[in-house]
């Protein structure tokens, strides 16, 4: 948590364009990959199950792990360009 803040201190939050970027960047491969892996073992079920189990996997990768990485990784871009 202590990075995170210092993080916001050094750089400012993104603008909402680069957090829908972000957000994209990490949804559409996330979806991607597991439609691939378990898009034909869920073909038997009916569409709003297939997402809401698709979902129920993707969203929280993509809020928990997949955003904030992306988020650590432009703060380090940006300091590695400050230099």
């Amino acid at each position: 948590m202590a990075d995170t803040a210092a993080a916001a201190t050094t750089h400012p939050a993104p603008s909402v364009h680069v957090r829908a970027l972000i957000t994209w960047m990490a949804v559409f491969p996330s979806i991607t990959v597991v439609q691939l892996l378990l898009g034909p073992s869920l073909n038997d079920l009916a569409v709003p199950l297939r997402v809401l189990a698709i979902t129920a996997l993707v969203v929280p990768a993509v809020v928990y792990l997949f955003v904030p990485g992306l988020l650590k990784a432009r703060v380090a871009l940006l300091r590695r360009r400050a230099r």
